[in-house]
């Protein structure tokens, strides 16, 4: 049975304030943490045994998760003391792990939503011989990417950091962020210091002469490193658009649960979740956005694209757009906000303070 390392240990810094007090991958898209749904494709695929290799606000994956008994897996937690970055963290949770050498291992960033199909991704891994497998997927832009240019059999001939000018973009595919290691490949990792898999493990091997297949797999995918990424990735989980077996309720334009309160006549749509305790007031329309557990939209709001913090308050009449609310704030009757604003937890904005726009 496959087994697979999920790398969980990342601060989340771009997406402040949502991680102030949460883990990014604790973070609750379609109704349940991001995490949720990838330890349920896992499962889904066939693995039995994940190791979380984990490091800011590590102690609350385990009171959420437990053994893993009730989504049919078994997890174990590894906590970095100083952070070791994607090959150390890899290395460090190695003695976790049951294969045999020549075994397959998973390897998933816990920062990535993908309708990868895993089963084909150990297929490919398996069928060529290859050291390691890494999904890559193709995007109109990679400059903001590491290239990962293949032959005509799938082999990855080099490692490109983020390039810059016409010249370097080789190829439009990119290091997807999912991986089959053969075992004994992770124990050539150097213990006990901060590694890139990207920067040094994956290049290393390729001048060593290892195998390294590409398999390209373009259904979706979506790195949730900002708000703005995880507000829509919750959202396309919500209208089915990216799959997954976690999810609390059915697809559809909209979910509401269990303890939420939303009036008759506001308008929910585009994929929209209202979380638990939540309230959404007369009048008010929500639109692709995420709204947390506890957090009140007060009737005539309206919030587009946004993500509500929990426990925060959205005054009356109050416009937002592209917004981040971060827990417990609050954000006065008649305000507008727009384009990216981050509104950090606790704060509060007096009513009418804040416009992109005249008043009139």
């Amino acid at each position: 049975m496959t087994e697979a390392i999920l790398l969980v240990g990342g601060k989340g810094t771009r997406l402040r304030p949502l991680t102030v007090h949460t883990p990014k991958p604790m973070v609750p898209a379609a109704g349940v943490p991001f995490l949720a749904h990838q330890l349920a494709r896992a499962r889904a695929a066939g693995v039995d045994h994940v190791v979380m290799a984990t490091s800011y606000l590590a102690e609350v994956f385990e009171p959420y998760f437990g053994d893993g008994s009730q989504l049919g897996l078994h997890l174990e937690y590894v906590t970095e003391e100083e952070p070791l970055g994607t090959g150390g963290a890899i290395r460090n949770v190695a003695p976790r792990l049951h294969s045999a050498p020549s075994d397959p291992v998973l390897v998933f960033n816990g920062d990535i939503l993908t309708g990868l199909d895993i089963g084909e991704l150990v297929d490919v891994h398996t069928r060529t011989g290859a050291d390691v497998s890494l999904h890559l997927t193709r995007v109109d832009d990679p400059r903001a990417y590491g290239l990962v240019p293949t032959d005509e059999d799938g082999r990855v001939t080099a490692f490109l950091e983020k390039p810059q000018t016409p010249e370097e973009i080789v190829t439009d595919q990119i290091n997807a962020g999912a991986y089959v290691f053969d075992r004994s490949v992770i124990d050539t990792i150097p213990a006990a210091r901060p590694v890139s898999v990207e920067r040094e493990t994956f290049p290393g091997l390729l001048s060593g002469g290892a195998h390294l297949q590409g398999m390209v797999d373009s259904t979706y995918w979506l790195d949730l490193g900002t708000p703005q990424a995880f507000v829509r990735g919750s959202a396309d989980l919500v209208l089915g658009r990216a799959p997954s077996p976690a999810l609390p309720g059915r697809c559809g334009d909209r979910l509401v649960l269990g303890t939420a309160r939303v009036a008759p006549d506001a308008k929910l749509t585009g994929g929209t979740v209202v979380g638990e305790g939540a309230s959404v007031g007369a009048g008010a329309r929500v639109d692709g956005s995420t709204v947390l557990d506890g957090a009140v939209i007060e009737p005539g709001a309206d919030v587009r694209d946004s993500l509500i913090g929990a426990g925060a308050r959205i005054g009356s009449a109050t416009v937002l757009d592209g917004a981040v609310v971060g827990d417990g704030a609050v954000v006065g009757e008649g305000n507008e906000l727009r384009d990216g604003i981050r509104v950090w937890c606790g704060a509060r904005i007096p009513a009418g303070a804040v416009r992109f726009s005249s008043d009139q």
